[in-house]
């Protein structure tokens, strides 16, 4: 089994947040695979169904971001999984808007949700970085990632998340290089390819 976690934090205050394509994403992808309803355990919304032949579990904590790590933490020890069956879905600053990669384990780079599932439960798994860009000085970052979206981003973010919805099987067959290629081809496809931007693994 797998568990698939986007975070974000809860309310409709911050559904168009930055901060919040984590959760966008595991949306999209319930809604392709018809997974849900989503409901409240684990300190955050959950709901399981099958994506490509494999058994899923797709969580979005409603902890706040910076306390992500107990709601994984606890559905992780529910399901009786290890760091292996474990895949984050969030922000990423040091990645250029609408570009995606896949690593496992890492720093934080400052990312609190990530930051709260490491001490929670180790290091060693899987991350899928989304890129939103960065305001170009730390000092902007905080009202930056709590801030929606500009209205002249919702094309790449719909087509991101889209684009992951759509790959999400090999996603879950851990088919790493394969899933990050489907989702730049589709948005590529779609006119939106990413402009490199300062990768810091």
């Amino acid at each position: 089994m797998l568990l698939i976690a986007g975070l974000g934090n809860p309310g409709r205050e911050h559904a168009g947040n930055r901060h919040n394509i984590g959760f966008m994403a595991v949306e999209k992808i319930a809604e392709a695979f018809r997974i849900g309803p989503f409901r409240s355990r684990f300190q955050g919304l959950i709901a399981e169904g099958p994506i490509g032949g494999e058994r899923v579990a797709l969580v979005m904590p409603q902890t706040y971001m910076n306390e992500s790590g107990r709601s994984v933490g606890e559905a992780m020890r529910f399901y009786k999984l290890g760091l292996d069956s474990l895949v984050v879905v969030h922000d990423e600053l040091d990645l250029a808007p609408a570009k995606l990669r896949v690593k496992i384990g890492g720093g934080s780079a400052g990312h609190n949700g990530l930051r709260s599932i490491t001490a929670h439960v180790g290091n060693d798994y899987k991350r899928v970085r989304l890129g939103i860009g960065h305001p170009g000085d730390k000092n902007l970052v905080h009202n930056y990632v709590l801030n929606d979206f500009a209205k002249s981003e919702a094309g790449w973010v719909d087509a991101m998340c889209e684009a992951i919805a759509g790959a999400a099987e090999t996603l879950a067959k851990g088919q790493d290089a394969s899933f990050q290629n489907k989702v730049h081809l589709a948005l590529a496809a779609a006119g939106f390819a990413g402009k490199e931007a300062k990768d810091e693994d």
